[in-house]
């Protein structure tokens, strides 16, 4: 079998599945957005992949997130990579938005991702293009009015823009959620996490490895 890469994503309320070609060229993929019953959704996804989605190299989200979804996703991701010889490598939720937003929208420099987190909360996360992809700070889980002052004048993607009730219409962009098929546009330190769990509650969310 030639090099390939499998990318779990459970982490929110989408599952999504992609596999990649050593090259990069996107083989196959699946995104559904089922809120709960990842555990349910994942293995009929990536086995409806080409070759089942076998592979030699595995990307999972790490999150933050649902707690069970990170668990699934990186359970599975262990699980094939024990029966495959596989590499696993980690990566977030995050980022991953941060990129799919990048991609669409290079001149949106910079703003911030928000994400729905537990407990009333949200994950947020500020991002850059400018000069090169690199997050500004470390992932925070805040409430809503706190965030807010975090903020400043940024725009806001991600599906937490929603609980930003006082967020201006002009700075609120998509409700994006990660999305498997744009894992590996990530510069490589950003999916290169060792592939444990960040559940990105406070005070000590910050992501494995990131300074």
């Amino acid at each position: 079998m030639s090099d390939r890469t499998l990318v779990i994503d459970t982490a929110t309320a989408a599952c999504s599945v992609a596999l990649f070609a050593a090259d990069g060229t996107l083989i196959g993929d699946a995104h559904d957005v089922v809120g709960r019953g990842h555990a349910e959704k994942l293995v009929p996804m990536i086995a409806g992949l080409p070759d089942g989605g076998r592979a030699t190299r595995i990307l999972v989200d790490v999150g933050p997130g649902s707690f069970t979804g990170i668990r699934v996703g990186i359970a599975a991701a262990r699980g094939l990579a024990l029966g495959w010889g596989a590499g696993v490598r980690g990566y977030s939720s995050l980022a991953l938005v941060a990129i799919d937003r990048f991609l669409d929208a290079p001149d949106a420099s910079p703003f911030a991702v928000v994400l729905e987190g537990g407990h009333g909360e949200v994950f947020v996360q500020r991002f850059t293009n400018q000069p090169d992809f690199a997050a500004l700070d470390d992932v925070v889980s805040l409430t809503p009015d706190a965030a807010m002052a975090r903020l400043g004048t940024l725009g806001v993607v991600g599906n937490g823009v929603a609980a930003l009730r006082d967020l201006p219409a002009d700075r609120q962009g998509p409700a994006l959620l990660p999305r498997a098929a744009r894992a590996p546009m990530l510069p490589l330190a950003y999916r290169d996490l060792p592939p444990v769990p960040f559940y990105g509650r406070a005070p000590d969310a910050k992501l494995p490895g990131q300074r």
